[in-house]
């Protein structure tokens, strides 16, 4: 069997306020040739078609256009693909469904709804392939779908799921799953929506061992993602097996400019008779790449003359010492889609010139606790701190100040070799400050570059 596997379309999606529908019909314009070309038995898209789950007419439009170029009959050999298409977290499942039961019969199985979810036979000639799609759901929609209060969180959800599309399957056919979620151990980007407060989202790519190949939507970039990786082995202990593929097919397009320096894919899928996956990625070209250019403002705008894609979208990031005036405007001169404007170096003076600050405002024992800490890797015990704190009340008597011995004595804090831990509190304070002091500021002459024991602060 040979398919298009293909994800996160996001039509109707703004970037820095552009309306991106004529690059994404571009796009959409090669997947359809490649399809065509290939005759591929299936198209795959797995989520997020839609940017929002009401989107606007003119994606609704694009798709209505792609979808039926993709189901067309061709008319010189009969041949005529299925296409399944997945709700993600960006979609309306109900919307997304719309007359789902009409175009079924046309070869075009639209799952939104939990309740959708079926076995897809396709036939290729070597037997038939179950495809299985899942359509995302949050923990409580899959709980009450599931019928189990034990639903609780992502990994729990999407467990519950998947086993319940492995039941729609048929016994020794093969197999590839459809979802839309976070794998444990897969990059993700800027421009995608968290879907739950931080790891809680993540589920486990053990969860699709079982099939031949796992069509995955939801992250941006392209890649395969390993069974056995990030995978907790008190759930899962298990042997790989030899043929089960996971992979993200990527988005159509770059959506945040930290993608910039990715190639944006779809993957044509080759599953034989074995149920053995092979990938091959085709690259797809942009109607405006993605781009980030760095230097100072007039390096930019002299570079912009000799730079053929001008018309690029780009981010500008500013290595200019100072603010740079009209930036924005000046760049849009040379560069007319230039969308948004980053002051590099300022940036890092003023979050320079923030952190001063913020010591400025700090009490000395706690700037004095902060660099102990930092360069030892302990906090100081309740004995140095009172060592710290009367060093710091000679230091403000003028008339007691001793600036050789204080400041021998603070930096002893940070490299005494103080006895072990059970003796430590009644050797520091029962000897007088002047006796701690002289032995704390011999200790740190001697051991200064010195590697402390084991047990022992050290600098």
């Amino acid at each position: 069997m040979r398919f298009l596997h293909t994800s996160d379309w996001h039509l109707g999606r703004l970037f820095h306020s552009v309306h991106l529908t004529d690059d994404q019909a571009h796009v959409l314009e090669q997947l359809v040739d490649v399809a065509r070309e290939r005759r591929v038995d299936a198209v795959v898209i797995a989520g997020d078609v839609y940017d929002r789950a009401v989107p606007p007419a003119e994606a609704m439009a694009l798709f209505d256009e792609t979808l039926t170029r993709l189901a067309a009959r061709d008319p010189a050999t009969g041949h005529k693909p299925h296409v399944v298409v997945l709700a993600g977290n960006h979609d309306s499942p109900e919307r997304l469904s719309f007359a789902s039961r009409l175009l079924a019969p046309e070869r075009v199985h639209v799952v939104g709804p939990l309740a959708a979810m079926r076995a897809i036979p396709i036939d290729d000639g070597s037997g038939k392939v179950d495809v299985l799609p899942i359509p995302y759901a949050t923990p409580e929609a899959a709980r009450a779908h599931l019928d189990d209060d034990d639903v609780v969180d992502h990994q729990g959800a999407m467990a519950g799921l998947v086993a319940r599309a492995a039941a729609l399957r048929t016994r020794k056919r093969r197999s590839v799953v459809v979802a839309h979620g976070f794998v444990t151990g897969a990059f993700s980007c800027e421009s995608e929506r968290p879907l739950a407060v931080g790891g809680s989202g993540h589920v486990s790519a053990a969860l699709f061992r079982d099939f031949n190949y796992s069509a995955l939507g939801h992250l941006h970039r392209p890649q395969d993602v390993s069974l056995k990786a990030f995978t907790r082995r008190d759930l899962f202990d298990f042997e790989e097996p030899a043929f089960a593929r996971v992979r993200y097919a990527g988005s159509l397009l770059k959506y945040s400019f930290d993608e910039h320096a990715q190639q944006k894919s779809i993957s044509i899928v080759e599953l034989d008779a074995a149920g053995r996956a092979t990938v091959e990625a085709i690259a797809l070209s942009p109607r405006r790449d993605v781009r980030v250019v760095e230097g100072a403002l007039h390096e930019l705008l002299a570079r912009a003359a000799s730079d053929p894609r001008r018309d690029d979208y780009v981010c500008a990031r500013l290595t200019d010492p100072g603010p740079a005036l009209d930036a924005m405007a000046r760049l849009r001169e040379v560069y007319p889609n230039a969308l948004h404007v980053e002051p590099v170096a300022l940036k890092q003076r003023l979050e320079a010139t923030r952190a001063r600050r913020e010591i400025a405002r700090m009490r000395p024992l706690d700037v004095v606790a902060g660099f102990v800490e930092a360069t030892s890797g302990q906090a100081l015990s309740d004995a140095e701190r009172a060592i710290v704190v009367e060093l710091l009340e000679r230091l403000e008597a003028p008339e007691e100040r001793r600036p050789g011995e204080v400041l021998d004595a603070l930096a002893a804090v940070a490299v005494p070799a103080l006895p072990p831990d059970g003796e430590r509190e009644g050797a520091a304070t029962d000897a007088p400050l002047d006796a701690r002091v002289t032995t704390s500021s011999a200790t740190a002459k001697r051991g200064r570059r010195k590697k402390a024991p084991p047990g022992e602060l050290a600098l």
